[in-house]
């Protein structure tokens, strides 16, 4: 088993004006029936209010705090303004309580947790919480550790390495944070054991091959039995692994320039 170090993180409950809380779907759908299979239970936890856009521009904000956050693999920082207002944001890796960022109209310090316009960030610079589309908010690069990387801007598009390895296109007028997202160390936690899964809400998942075929088309059979020429199935009988479920051609298709394949 491997912990988390949280030190330098704040002991001080979340901002009450920015956390909420609601009821958990537990894997069910409006019907009460279970649509996402193996979730429940879990420690009881409240959502911080993250802001994503900073849409406060050329307004500096100063880091009050580290903070843990349950719901997202992350650090959040505790950013306060000028006049007085609070807001979460996600803490890029290398940030301390004192830092000072801002989001830029034109160009500017490329301090880390700085934000502004994919034009303005030279090639090879490492960014996250990146918009799809220009006011939206960010979208790419938000998980422990991810970044992606600027590679060229050409026209009204920039190139970005993503974190899947995947090269895209990104609307050059679109927002994006300098730097890496903290927490690098969450890709080797190992949970050792099966009690700290439920904690985070994760229920067993029963093997198909231990079912009764009535459950499963894998089920049955004296002793285990291999799935067979027909291949792997759902518990509905339809194909699985490694079959192309792609419906139709996504327009953001023709942005992608190489396969994270």
């Amino acid at each position: 088993m491997t912990g988390y170090d949280f030190g330098g993180l704040s002991k001080k409950r979340p901002l009450r004006a920015l956390v909420k809380s609601f009821k958990r779907s537990l894997g069910r759908a409006n019907t009460g029936r279970i649509t996402s299979w193996h979730r429940g239970g879990g420690h009881k936890k409240l959502y911080r209010l993250i802001d994503f856009k900073q849409f406060k521009i050329d307004i500096p904000a100063k880091v009050k705090a580290l903070e843990y956050d349950p719901f997202r693999s992350a650090r959040i920082a505790l950013v306060t303004y000028p006049d007085g207002e609070k807001r979460y944001i996600l803490a890029p890796e290398g940030f301390k309580v004192g830092s000072k960022i801002q989001t830029f109209s034109a160009k500017g310090s490329l301090e880390i947790g700085n934000r502004m316009k994919l034009k303005y960030i030279p090639q090879g610079t490492m960014v996250h919480n990146i918009e799809l589309n220009p006011g939206q908010g960010g979208k790419i690069a938000r998980g422990a550790g991810s970044s992606a990387q600027v590679l060229a801007t050409e026209g009204k598009y920039t190139q970005l390495k993503m974190p899947s390895g995947e090269i895209r296109m990104v609307l050059a007028e679109s927002y994006a944070s300098i730097g890496q997202i903290s927490n690098p160390e969450h890709i080797h936690i190992n949970l050792g054991k099966a009690g700290r899964s439920r904690w985070l809400g994760r229920r067993p998942r029963v093997r198909g091959s231990a079912m009764n075929p009535v459950d499963h088309p894998h089920g049955g059979g004296e002793g285990a039995q291999p799935i067979g020429l027909t291949g792997p199935k759902t518990p509905w009988g339809k194909p699985a692994r490694g079959v192309k479920t792609r419906k139709r051609k996504k327009k953001s298709d023709n942005l992608i320039i190489r396969r994270r394949k």
